[in-house]
């Protein structure tokens, strides 16, 4: 974040907190950087600067290793953000703070201008609208392609909704639209246990969106895949881009090639170059610390 766009997302939460809470806005305990203290949505997400999540000299340490050293990034609402680098660099670290798994030495993390991720746990993070995807799928194996996607559906989850639930018209064209998005309409019955690597991969994501999220995090997600299935993984992050914020780590340059418009460069914890696929592979200390010649 620039200085500018801070000062900026200061005073319009000044502003918010005189006009709405007229109350105080508290700092935070990283940085002091101001946040309105209180429970928060997804719909209430204020994208009034831009941008929809951003690190601000966040940085973490184990053991005495610097994981994470001074990183600043921000992203914007619906962009597709590849984040590339070598093993170490910080990059699964960098998503366990946004996701609330892991806590910063120091630093900020917002979700919108006004939402500190520091103050929250993951299942309040994820229930915010931020989902992640691991590099492992994880599904329901035993259960059809269908059941798992019908699971993951955003209501409520105590036993008695549980017990009384029941597919409504609105949440059936939801659950069919997320069919055709991730290529599985045709294996809506199957187990998800007879899935092939890639498809399990297609329907985590697919349980993510059921979830209608604000911001995927995807970790490695063509990883195992055949050439067809990278392909086709593709075309299903190309068709979310726009609606869904997408920050994907991966070291498949090919498929990076293909859906990328800007690329993140980590290295050491921290921000190494960043831009287009062209110009981070051409700049030297690229090369150097991770493309190699």
């Amino acid at each position: 974040m620039t200085p500018e766009l801070i000062n900026a997302g200061t005073e319009r939460m000044t502003a918010y907190r005189k006009k709405i809470l007229a109350g105080p806005v508290a700092d935070t305990a990283a940085g002091g950087t101001m946040s309105v203290g209180r429970a928060h949505k997804a719909s209430e997400l204020d994208l009034a600067h831009g941008r929809i999540l951003y690190l601000e000299d966040v940085s973490v340490s184990f053991d005495g290793f610097k994981a994470i050293n001074q990183l600043s990034l921000d992203i914007a609402p619906g962009e597709l953000r590849c984040i590339i680098g070598p093993n170490g660099a910080g990059k699964t670290t960098m998503m366990d703070i946004i996701t609330g798994k892991t806590r910063p030495d120091e630093g900020t993390v917002y979700f919108g201008s006004t939402i500190n991720l520091l103050r929250y746990s993951e299942p309040e993070i994820a229930a915010m609208g931020i989902g992640r995807k691991f590099q492992k799928p994880t599904v329901f194996e035993k259960l059809t392609v269908f059941e798992n996607l019908e699971l993951a559906l955003k209501t409520k989850k105590d036993w008695i909704s549980s017990v009384r639930f029941k597919l409504d018209s609105a949440q059936r064209d939801r659950l069919a639209d997320v069919l055709e998005t991730i290529h599985l309409a045709q294996q809506v019955n199957r187990q998800a246990g007879e899935l092939s690597h890639g498809q399990k991969q297609w329907l985590e994501i697919g349980m993510l969106l059921m979830q209608e999220p604000r911001v995927l995090l995807l970790d490695e997600p063509v990883a195992g895949m055949t050439d067809v299935e990278t392909e086709r993984t593709a075309e299903l992050l190309l068709r979310l881009k726009g609606k869904h914020c997408l920050i994907v780590v991966e070291h498949d340059m090919s498929f990076i090639k293909a859906i990328s418009d800007i690329v993140t460069v980590l290295c050491d914890g921290a921000v190494l170059a960043q831009g287009s696929l062209s110009q981070v592979s051409a700049d030297e200390r690229v090369i150097e610390s991770y493309l190699g010649r």
